[in-house]
């Protein structure tokens, strides 16, 4: 029996070696205390999956300032405060293959707390989704570009001096760099923004400013739309053109997701967007364009489950990591499975309810909760019943009462 491919160990440009190619792809943990420190749930979870055979575990959001979250419960660290208990969280890996990243990232306009602070921008631009488009967000000026930027690279150098093997730079979604790479959302005319090329800006010197803050040897990592599924914003071909620019830019790996808030992608409910029917998952065809024309690292997420197919697109030499994430919400040694050739059944996906955004919230919401029963202790529940989705919103409305005026 020929041994899989997703077995390999793989080199990346900067010299670390991930023990196979299979990643456990970042979901938001909302499991910070309220002062945004790493907690003892979030290091039992993580050691549980650090035994689950994934060569890669990618942290949920880890936020750069704590006037900007994307959820209530995220980790923060923009000071030394948090680095114990970062610590903690890290050396879960310790005596396993796996590597740990921390993702690290800023929601601009799409900020949920704290509550009684306005929201950032690229342009004073509302989010179109209801409850997001509450608060006007206040655009950000050009020395405060280069301030947030700043902020990037000193949560990258403490997540590091905090155990983590790698840094992801969350540039996807709808959060702040998507934002700023997006025509909707980014309408300046200065150095920020007003073409291709400035709009992009903002990325790239936060790339360059992360490599700076955490050197040559340790992976940097960006996660990127292959569109956004809006008329008008950010697509195809201007992913492309930013994935090209940052595989010249000596990125040690690019992870292609797609969608946002408006319309959800990531998981596969987005208007117009290939389902991942052929089992090559939601955004196979852009990695096939990127991979035509560079030789950066690439790693896929969304929709990839077969091993067979998973070892046929490594083969073929179109990506080289496995991304998944929420199979790893019910079965966490998932990547274990995979590597022994086959994949556990899944339960079915949550509620439809008619309205896309509200199906992806509803989505992420139960699988979100499952990964909360693993922190605990518990049996990740298989059905999708309205109780388990009351426990999810009454947990985030919880945790946001408590998150409203974080200590400074």
């Amino acid at each position: 029996m020929t041994e899989s491919l997703l077995s390999e160990p793989l080199v990346l440009p900067c010299g670390q070696i991930l023990s196979n190619r299979i990643a456990k792809a970042a979901m938001s943990e909302q499991l910070a205390k309220r002062d945004g420190t790493a907690s003892d749930e979030l290091r039992r979870l993580y050691a549980v999956w650090a035994r689950g055979g994934a060569g890669l575990l990618l942290s949920g959001n880890i936020m750069i300032d704590r006037d900007a979250l994307t959820e209530p419960g995220n980790v923060i660290l923009d000071d030394a405060r948090g680095l114990e208990a970062i610590r903690a969280w890290t050396g879960v890996t310790s005596g396993t293959d796996a590597k740990i990243w921390a993702q690290i990232n800023h929601p601009g306009k799409v900020a949920v707390s704290p509550f009684d602070r306005r929201p950032v921008a690229p342009s004073a631009r509302r989010s179109t989704v209801p409850g997001y488009n509450i608060r006007k967000p206040r655009e950000l000026s050009s020395s405060e570009v280069g301030d947030m930027i700043a902020k990037y690279a000193r949560t990258a150098e403490l997540a590091v001096a905090g155990g983590f093997d790698g840094v992801q730079v969350h540039a996807a979604h709808g959060y702040l760099l998507s934002q700023f790479l997006s025509p909707l959302s980014n309408q300046r005319n200065d150095e920020w923004g007003g073409d291709e090329t400035r709009r992009m800006r903002a990325l790239l010197e936060t790339v360059a400013a992360v490599r700076a803050a955490v050197g040559n040897g340790v992976p940097v990592s960006v996660k990127l739309n292959s569109t956004d599924f809006l008329r008008g914003g950010f697509d195809s071909e201007q992913a492309l053109a930013v994935a090209l620019t940052l595989g010249e830019a000596g990125i040690d790996l690019l992870e292609i997701s797609g969608g946002g808030y408006e319309q959800p992608a990531m998981t596969g409910v987005a208007a117009g967007q290939a389902t991942g029917a052929d089992g090559r998952g939601y955004f196979f065809d852009f990695a096939q364009r990127i991979r035509a024309a560079s030789t950066v690292p690439i790693m896929l997420t969304g929709g990839l489950r077969d091993p067979a197919v998973m070892d046929e697109i490594l083969g073929a030499g179109v990506v080289d990591v496995i991304g998944v994430g929420r199979p790893l919400t019910f079965v966490p040694d998932y990547p274990r499975h995979l590597l022994d050739g086959h994949a556990p059944a899944l339960p079915k996906s949550a509620p439809r309810v008619g309205y896309r955004p509200a199906n992806g919230y509803l989505e992420l919401a139960w699988h979100n909760n499952q990964l909360h029963k693993i922190a605990a202790g518990k049996t990740p529940q298989r059905r999708p019943g309205i109780r388990t989705l009351a426990q999810s919103l009454t947990r985030i409305t919880v945790a946001a009462g408590k998150q409203m005026s974080i200590p400074r």
